[in-house]
């Protein structure tokens, strides 16, 4: 290694402890010598990044034979070509040799070899732009940048990253295929959909000629019902191995200190798959977490289980997809959607009747509470409806009310009131004129 190669960061960092030994330092509080060790700090890792990148420069070997994608031969060498590169730490210059041909652009090897992207920004800073976009908009992403690496990057700049950080999703998962579990672990399969706000020009057909058509009630402000904008369902799809884990009501839903400490952990869960597109429709997204299922159980020896949230379509989907490839896939709705559809916006305990076997008891669904069922007529289209045998009242019944007729009536406590009375406030009268507070 060069003998002074690192002298500037070397310098740097004797500076810093000179002057966290002065005397005036010593009177700081803790929180000043923080701030300046975070500037001072983040120099001196940039500084090193440079020598780092300038020794790189000084040991590269001019290379025998430098062919581009058209296998044109790029004989002349120029050294001394710079290109910055800003970084988590700050912006740096990247020196290095140039090969170049006539009326062709020049290559660099050592680009190739730092893995440098087309623009400025570092990948770190591609990765830090790509998290916090996922949290908040594109203003909150820059200052949290900003205020994590010290770095003031452009809001454009910004997008620009997050969308480079995304554009090779697929690739990604397409190099690093989990591998198939055992057989006694249980293959699952998910699906979900996201409303996302698009701009006007980005919406399906449907919904652009439906925002169209539509008009404002109030012209200062929105209505009870009315939206401020128009979404795309995005779909989402995840395959992952889990390992059984039985466990009772008490486990999951625990009603006691006691209960809670003594309850059963849940399936440990591996080689999770992920894919998501806001262009495809759900069908094409149900048929890729299949495809990946296929893949890690071609010979359907294991036990595929599909959890959705009650969504008609996609269990339409997944039961097309299963019928397909021959394999039988139940369906879970979790319970928590499964409240939902059948809850009342108060808290009640709720008193389950036992099965055979079991001891019943109480459950305090907090703001989820009524599991009683719909009284109104069922809205959903005649073909998702079907006579269900031992369905409440008889009535025609979709997926979603197969779930409520498996669940038990509710039985409220003797004496209690379903629906509590609405009250009223009444006036207080005034005070008897000379009377005093007690």
């Amino acid at each position: 290694m060069t003998p002074d190669a690192f002298a500037a960061s070397r310098g740097c960092f004797e500076a810093l402890c000179t002057v966290l030994g002065e005397d005036g330092t010593g009177r700081l509080e803790h929180g000043d010598i923080e701030a300046r060790l975070a500037g001072d700090g983040r120099e001196l890792l940039r500084q090193l990044m440079q020598d780092h990148l300038d020794l790189r420069a000084v040991r590269e070997q001019r290379l025998p034979v430098v062919r581009d994608a058209q296998q044109v031969a790029h004989a002349t060498v120029e050294t001394g070509h710079q290109r910055p590169l800003t970084t988590i730490f700050g912006q740096v210059q990247v020196n290095r040799m140039a090969y170049r041909a006539r009326d062709t652009n020049n290559l660099y090897p050592a680009d190739a070899g730092l893995n440098l992207p087309l623009e400025k920004h570092s990948h770190g800073l591609r990765r830090m732009a790509a998290v916090e976009a996922s949290r908040g908009s594109y203003d909150e992403d820059v200052q949290a940048i900003e205020r994590a690496s010290g770095q003031r990057i452009g809001k454009r700049q910004v997008e620009q990253l997050a969308i480079r950080a995304a554009a090779d999703f697929n690739a990604f998962y397409t190099t690093r295929q989990p591998p198939a579990g055992a057989s006694s672990e249980l293959l699952v399969l998910s699906c979900d959909g996201k409303g996302i706000v698009m701009r006007p020009d980005a919406l399906r057909p449907a919904t652009a000629k439906a925002a169209a058509k539509a008009t404002g009630k109030l012209a200062t402000r929105l209505s009870k019902g009315e939206k401020r904008n128009r979404k795309r369902l995005a779909e989402l799809g995840v395959v992952y191995d889990a390992t059984p884990a039985p466990r009772s009501p008490d486990d999951i839903l625990p009603a006691t200190a006691e209960q809670r400490a003594a309850a059963a952990p849940g399936p440990d869960i591996a080689n999770k798959w992920l894919t998501a597109s806001v262009v495809d429709q759900a069908a094409a997204v149900v048929g890729q977490i299949f495809d990946e299922a296929q893949r890690r159980d071609p010979g359907h020896t294991r036990t595929w289980i599909a959890l959705v949230d009650g969504n008609n379509h996609q269990i339409d989907r997944i039961n097309t997809e299963a019928d397909d490839r021959g394999i039988q896939v139940p369906i879970l709705i979790d319970f928590i959607h499964v409240v939902e559809y059948l809850s009342a916006p108060r808290k009640r305990s709720v008193v389950f009747p036992a099965q055979r076997g079991e001891i019943g008891g109480k459950r305090s669904l907090g703001p989820m509470a009524y599991l009683a069922s719909k009284e109104k007529g069922d809205n959903s289209m005649p073909l998702n409806q079907w006579s269900r045998p031992g369905a409440w009242g008889g009535a025609s019944e979709g997926p979603r009310d197969m779930a409520k007729a498996r669940l038990p009536e509710p039985q409220f406590p003797e004496g209690a009131i379903p629906h509590p009375p609405e009250r009223h406030l009444k006036p207080v009268p005034a005070p008897a004129s000379g009377s005093t507070d007690a």
